[in-house]
């Protein structure tokens, strides 16, 4: 009996996507307002049409904000500096509409006020991280080359080493994986990527593949891997021109790829009261900390909590089956060794810092910056004391 192919997908989109765009002018607004008052609460949405921009949620600070000034940048860093493109920074609308945040949730986020006395949580829900020892940051290979591909094929755009080439783009990446689950190749490599008119297709397939995946998805590729560039034939017309953007619509590319569950809130444009964020960065730390020592191969942790509620309402684990040690045990170190608590969380991660606008394209997790706190793996010796592992 023939075994059946196990192939796992998953895409990224680079920051002129329109989507990526909001998440980028909506994180470039929480910047500001962290600069200015490091205890800005912030809840920012953005949508993007054709030449126009909006700006819209609530947001409570002592700085001044210039809004659309801080979006006409974010546009021109991304580099739609032209019309043609189909928004243009110096020209296009922007639209605000922002409230300050409702007194009802703030009670519940200030510390001494509201029902409970401590810091709780900015809103219910339940937030999950995730780790695996598939690759060097303990992501799942799809999602971690999809994000390189990405990177890259904007790279090649701002140096123009291919220089036809607009900011609007995307990847997917499937792996073959074999019964144990180990990735053991690249199945099929799609990139689309937005250009110049006048290009021949035999040109961007060529220089796409030669420049951007090949040097990036090398390893994994062999003489069966399928490739698809521009699969409909061309992609003049992009960014908010083609297709309408809005922050929060690309949470999974945020993530995981789709590997390890997601609890449904974004991240863009949030401070890091909401646990929406806060909650789900700690949740990563923990998991990646336990895959780095070993405790298990694969970890997947929840954590759920109520509006204005310091500590969580639940924590649950899955480790696939790969854990070496019990997981009430993992369970008791997790409440033993990490914060869980809002305040704590911020506090432990350093979150108040204006660090959020690189976060908004190229995913949250698996990524080597050291503003990125959530990636540290400093506390594998003491998990591995603690769980009885050698070190």
């Amino acid at each position: 009996m023939t075994k059946r192919k196990i192939i796992i997908s998953s895409e990224s989109v680079t920051e002129g996507h329109p989507d990526k765009m909001c998440d980028l002018i909506s994180d470039s607004i929480l910047d500001e307002a962290l600069k200015q008052d490091e205890f800005s609460r912030v809840a920012i949405e953005t949508g993007t049409k054709n030449g126009g921009v909006m700006v819209f949620g609530e947001m409570t600070t002592k700085g001044y904000l210039d809004i659309p000034s801080i979006v006409r940048d974010a546009i021109k860093e991304i580099g739609y500096t032209e019309a043609e493109y189909g928004i243009e920074w110096e020209t296009c609308s922007v639209w605000v509409q922002i409230t300050e945040q409702s007194p009802d949730i703030s009670i519940g986020v200030t510390e001494g006020d509201g029902l409970h006395k401590e810091q709780g949580a900015g809103d219910q829900g339940m937030m999950y991280g995730y780790a695996c020892n598939e690759t060097k940051e303990l992501m799942p290979l799809p999602i971690s080359l999809a994000h390189k591909l990405t990177k890259k094929l904007s790279e090649v755009r701002k140096k123009k080493e291919i220089p036809y080439l607009r900011p609007d783009g995307k990847s997917q990446v499937s792996i073959e994986y074999d019964e144990n689950g180990k990735p053991i190749r690249a199945d099929t490599i799609v990139v689309s990527t937005q250009h110049d008119g006048g290009i021949s297709y035999d040109k961007i397939k060529n220089d796409v593949i030669e420049k951007v995946i090949k040097p990036i998805c090398e390893e994994w590729i062999d003489k069966n891997t399928i490739f698809h560039v521009n699969p409909t034939g061309a992609f003049v017309r992009g960014g908010p021109y083609a297709d309408a953007g809005l922050t929060g619509r690309k949470i999974i590319v945020d993530t995981y790829g789709g590997i390890g569950r997601h609890g449904g809130g974004a991240f863009s444009g949030k401070d890091p009261s909401k646990v929406d964020r806060s909650a789900a960065y700690i949740s990563r730390y923990i998991a990646k900390n336990i895959v780095a020592a070993g405790i298990a191969a694969k970890c997947e942790i929840q954590i759920a909590y109520a509006i204005g509620v310091a500590d969580p309402v639940s924590i649950n684990i899955d480790c696939f089956g790969t854990n070496k040690i019990p997981t009430d045990k993992i369970e008791k170190l997790i409440r033993d060794f990490f914060p869980l608590k809002p305040s704590k969380i911020i506090n432990h991660l350093e979150l108040r810092r204006p660090i959020y606008t690189k976060t908004a394209a190229y995913g949250h997790f698996g990524r080597e910056d050291p503003d990125f706190t959530w990636e540290k793996t400093d506390k594998v010796d003491l998990l591995k004391k603690e769980a009885g592992l050698k070190k």
